[in-house]
């Protein structure tokens, strides 16, 4: 019988990437810092599905944006006919969750999420496919002191990962104003760029009449010019929203928090209306953006929800740590605080026994496991004990056995001296073990 070939290897999705140790204990570092802060500025944690109907994104973020027009990964479900998107971002899924859920009805809430994202691009650094967001929403909050909060949240969140704001990021602040506002300066943008129509591309001039605004967001080098010198919208707004602006910034003011009015900062939804901004650096080549966000005032009505204000902010985590990586702040790795030597079967129910009771005090310990060819030296399970990074070695030897103790060994400390103790008091010596 001819010997069957075997079946090719197979790899991860383009785009979707395997995150594994060591880089993995980065990501948990940044998590904790996340979580955190955000139950020090009063925000619970939401989770919502990762498909969404594909009417939701199209109606909240907006029917000519890139995203819905480019980027979603959206498919019929073969069950029913139903039509399905993978979350290309998560504001629009909160606040269909919050109508769906009534869950506004005690009052207002602050919530965050983090989970992954989707979105067909090419990918390059810093840009995937999949990759992975924090989103933060403050919903039926309408004052400007909120918009601030947020803003400052995010310079809290820098300084707890040992970033500089003003050295490795940057704060750019605009405002849309309000619909009737954003009308009167679309009027004059579509004005504006007809006579200046050969300077277009096709991009642009596909958005002339459908989204004018996102012709600003360009980064085409040879519209500048027409960009640079088309209407700016700050121009139209009324006095409620220059008051709004204005209350944001003496916050930001009060707080030491340099930032830059961009007049030219859109963001890439439709949703947002009054303060928009965006943290960026230049320490990353062209992926410059590392945080974004403003407030969505219309968003719930859009998704069939009552009139509710709200403001929040999305970062790519891939892209932040990327930030953490270049700039040099140093992260923990994650390693155990003892490993223990099992020289023989003989000794491997004590050990595991001991083990437990030092793992249910909160020590971490890896306990060495036995191989095809048995347990191995106790040379070569010294080396993997080293390679562990652990401070210590429990070493279960027949002697000490016989005495009812563990040796134990410290590992990084040439002059610190190996010695005995109880297993039957291992939770009183646990916390000797544990990395400070």
């Amino acid at each position: 019988m001819a010997e069957q070939p075997k079946p090719a290897a197979l790899r991860a999705v383009k785009g979707m990437n395997d995150i594994l140790a060591p880089e993995s204990a980065r990501w948990e570092w940044f998590e904790a810092k996340v979580r955190s802060l955000m139950a020090r500025y009063g925000y619970v944690n939401v989770r919502t599905p990762i498909v969404e109907p594909t009417a939701l994104f199209v109606r909240g973020i907006g029917e000519v944006t890139d995203i819905v027009e480019k980027e979603m990964y959206s498919f019929e479900d073969a069950m029913n006919g139903d039509k399905l998107t993978l979350r290309p971002e998560a504001t629009a899924g909160i606040v269909r969750a919050m109508v769906e859920h009534n869950a506004l009805y005690n009052g207002p809430l602050r919530v965050w999420t983090m989970g992954a994202v989707f979105r067909h691009e090419r990918p390059q650094k810093g840009r995937y496919r999949q990759f992975h967001q924090i989103d933060v929403e403050a919903l039926s909050f309408a004052g400007p002191d909120v918009d601030a909060e947020q803003i400052l949240m995010c310079r809290a969140l820098w300084r707890e990962l040992g970033l500089v704001e003003g050295r490795d990021l940057r704060l750019e602040l605009n405002s849309l104003g309000q619909p009737a506002e954003r009308a009167a300066h679309r009027a004059a943008l579509i004005a504006h760029f007809e006579q200046h129509a050969d300077a277009l591309d096709e991009d642009a001039r596909r958005r002339l009449l459908s989204n004018p605004l996102r012709i600003l967001d360009s980064k085409n080098p040879s519209m500048q010019p027409s960009i640079e010198a088309a209407p700016k919208l700050i121009d139209f707004l009324g006095a409620a929203s220059l008051a709004h602006l204005n209350a944001v910034r003496a916050v930001l003011d009060a707080a030491g928090l340099a930032y830059r009015i961009n007049p030219r900062l859109v963001r890439g939804m439709d949703y947002y209306n009054l303060t928009v901004f965006e943290w960026v650096t230049d320490k990353l080549g062209s992926q410059g953006t590392v945080c974004g966000g403003g407030r969505y005032d219309g968003l719930f009505e859009q998704l069939g929800g009552k009139p509710t204000p709200a403001v929040g902010w999305g970062m790519g985590i891939e892209r932040l740590l990327l930030l953490v990586e270049a700039v040099g702040v140093p992260t923990p790795v994650s390693t155990p605080d003892a490993y223990a030597i099992v020289p023989s079967a003989d000794a491997m129910a004590a050990a595991m026994i001991a083990c437990e009771a030092l793992r249910a005090a909160g020590t971490a310990v890896v306990m060495h496991a036995a191989g095809a060819d048995g347990w191995g030296s106790m040379k070569s399970q010294f080396k993997r004990a080293d390679a562990s990074g652990a401070r210590y070695a429990l070493i279960f030897g027949a002697d000490e056995l016989a005495r009812g103790e563990v040796a134990i060994k410290p590992l990084r400390d040439a002059t610190a001296a190996q010695r005995c103790v109880a297993l039957a008091e291992a939770a009183h010596w646990a916390a000797d073990l544990r990395i400070a």
